[in-house]
């Protein structure tokens, strides 16, 4: 490529000191033409481009200025959302460790109450079973006493006849006196 002075020196060759003359090479041609677009556009839009390009900063660094705002809240809410993670941790720890021990409390205390259940059980049945032999006991001894009075009975009206029957009341009322006669 060529530079401006070699194409400022290039066309000085054919710009006749009379007029205007006529360039064939269209390569030399859009090559002037295309520097002076860009002079122009320059030298007239530079102000506009370094306003666009001051603006695009502007929102860069605002955009940046927000994105690490929002970094730091996000970090913030971060470190509280670990706080509040930890504590809930501990909180969630303290309830399991309440928990169990509420149950071991719980547990020991229905076996307490289950023995004391079966001991009661077990004194209620013994005294049952106590007084159910009491009343055995009695009502063997009330049916072996009538037993032995009726067969005493059966006995003695077997074996006595009228006169010893009158010599054992004879026998009997003689006693009776004599310990009238002590007790006077």
């Amino acid at each position: 490529m060529r530079s401006i002075s070699d194409i400022a020196v290039s066309s000085s060759h054919w710009i006749p000191a009379a007029g205007f003359g006529s360039n064939t090479d269209i390569l030399e041609i859009n090559g002037i033409n295309l520097i002076v677009v860009l002079g122009v556009l320059f030298y007239f839009g530079k102000g506009v481009l370094i306003n666009l390009l001051e603006n695009r900063k502007q929102t860069i660094l605002s955009t940046i200025r927000d994105a690490e705002e929002r970094y730091k809240e996000a970090t913030e809410k971060l470190k509280q959302a670990r706080t509040r993670l930890q504590q809930a941790k501990v909180k969630a720890d303290e309830i399991r460790v309440n928990g169990l021990a509420q149950m071991e409390r719980e547990k020991r205390d229905l076996i307490n109450a289950a023995d004391e259940d079966s001991k009661r059980l077990e004194d209620s049945k013994n005294s049952t079973i106590r007084f159910e032999e009491q009343r055995a006991i009695e009502q063997v001894r009330q049916q072996v006493s009538r037993l032995a009075s009726e067969r005493a009975l059966e006995s003695l009206n077997s074996r006595l006849d009228s006169e010893s029957h009158s010599r054992m009341i004879n026998y009997h009322i003689g006693l009776l006196r004599a310990m009238e006669n002590t007790a006077d």
